[in-house]
């Protein structure tokens, strides 16, 4: 493969299947790594040079914003499935109508949420009983990504285009360099200029801005694929459509997950500071040891769909077998890593010697559960690549909503003593390592039951 190959758009209803999910899937596991340095170099940044209690606000804000990121998962959704689709089928009109839609639909949602973020940041901080010590950090914090939201959400649309045209390289490199400026800026305005936690909030804001910009440099330059001009920029009502109409599931899907991870930070919050920033730890580790499970399944939507596009079915089903093999085999690797170096890596976090060992045992509890995670994501990727992006809106539903939160507040019920009487923080993980194993049988029989293919027939 040469330079000029690998930053291009890239077929995938030819070849070994295993090698072009593989091919695919590495920059993306790199470029995701890249992305959760912007809220992991956060976090130690303010965890070293502003303390704890800065990095419980940053790690309580957190399931608020990605609250409001759920119009644009949506629309990246289905956005990457229509342009995968259509690529495979080399329909040119219809691809170039779709990323036009998707430009437009992103401004308008980029628009709703700065409204959005504005106004409701700080009743749903008061609504949790976000503690009074770090309220103001996690509105402030809130308020500057709510008002940059435009440059996040234009980058992760942007990616999901390139996505499903097959290029993922373009977008590592895109984010490596954007992710270079982060790291600078996060250590000028938080170390120098002592912004604490708005610095890092305002250095994200302006790194993702830039990425944003370069995906879009580099959409400009397909026009041997698609056309990007300004009459394609006004929605219609059928690219528009289906972009919802795929996207929809995904993005309730998300505010759904949102929701509960709000509910739950509710409960966590009850246990005080102590664990509110050992949670943050956890899933910044969480999130670098979630991305190659995210990656396989981005690459298995884009793989099913292209595949589907071009009317080969037989290559999707031997597909979906490989690229859950090779993710069930990274996140074997990925657990390892875990369970044998997890005290260094929360150690990045913080030198208090506590907080280490509490976020290293219960990182312990939730290890395996990347195994189960890798099932999940790759099968839920084939089905949305075909076009069903129901079936796994409403298993993430059932095992999040259903399964992990009222586990979680039974738990803490029933542990509840005179001496701890908000019960058991152990509930927080038990309940997510449970979900995530039972989210993986849910996923494999809906798969096997091969609903999924009259999807793609149809």
């Amino acid at each position: 493969m040469t330079l000029k190959q690998l930053f291009a758009p890239s077929d995938m209803t030819e070849g070994k299947p295993w090698e072009k999910i593989l091919v695919f899937a590495v920059p993306m596991i790199l470029g995701n790594i890249a992305q959760q340095l912007y809220s992991t170099v956060d976090s130690i940044v303010v965890g070293q040079y502003v303390g704890d209690n800065a990095l419980a606000a940053v790690g309580s804000a957190s399931p608020i914003f990605n609250l409001l990121l759920v119009l644009f998962i949506g629309i990246s959704t289905g956005a990457s499935v229509m342009v995968a689709q259509y690529f495979g089928a080399r329909k040119r009109e219809d691809l170039s109508k779709t990323i036009g839609n998707c430009i437009s639909l992103t401004a308008i949602a980029s628009i709703i949420i700065m409204i959005a973020g504005a106004l409701f940041a700080r009743p749903l901080l008061e609504l949790l009983d976000t503690p009074a010590s770090i309220i103001d950090w996690c509105t402030s914090y809130l308020f500057i990504l709510s008002m940059g939201i435009a440059g996040c959400a234009f980058y992760n649309i942007l990616c999901g285009v390139l996505r499903g045209l097959g290029d993922s390289v373009s977008a590592l490199i895109y984010l490596l360099v954007a992710t270079g400026i982060n790291i600078v800026l996060d250590l000028l305005f938080v170390a120098k200029f002592n912004m604490g936690v708005s610095g890092v909030a305002l250095a994200t804001v302006i790194a993702q801005a830039f990425s944003a910009v370069l995906c879009l440099l580099k959409l400009r330059q397909m026009a041997t694929t698609f056309d990007l001009k300004l009459h394609y920029l006004k929605p219609t009502a059928e690219h528009s459509g289906s972009i919802i109409r795929l996207g929809i599931p995904s993005g309730l899907t998300q505010a759904m997950l949102s929701l509960a991870m709000i509910v739950v930070q509710s409960l966590t919050n009850s246990f005080g500071e102590m664990v509110i920033a050992a949670n943050v730890i956890i899933m910044r580790v969480d999130g670098f040891a979630m991305m190659p499970n995210l990656s396989f399944g981005t690459a298995m939507t884009t793989f099913t769909g292209q595949n589907v596009g071009a009317k080969k079915l037989d290559r999707v089903e031997k597909g979906s077998k490989q690229g859950t093999l090779l993710a069930v085999g990274f996140a074997t690797t990925i657990t390892a890593i875990i369970l044998i170096f997890g005290k260094y890596l929360m150690g990045i976090f913080t030198d208090t010697t506590e907080l280490v060992e509490f976020s290293s045992s219960m990182m312990r509890i939730l290890a395996v559960g990347y195994i189960a995670m890798a099932v999940t994501q790759s099968l839920s990727g084939v089905m949305r690549g075909a076009g069903d992006t129901m079936t796994p809106m409403w298993i993430s539903l059932a095992t999040t909503i259903a399964i992990r939160v009222p586990l979680a507040y039974g738990i803490a019920y029933l542990t509840r003593t005179p001496e701890n009487p908000t019960g058991s923080y152990l509930c927080l993980f038990i309940s997510l390592l449970t979900s995530w194993v039972m989210g993986a049988v849910i996923t494999t029989f809906f798969y096997l039951k091969g609903n999924w293919k009259k999807k793609a027939l149809s």
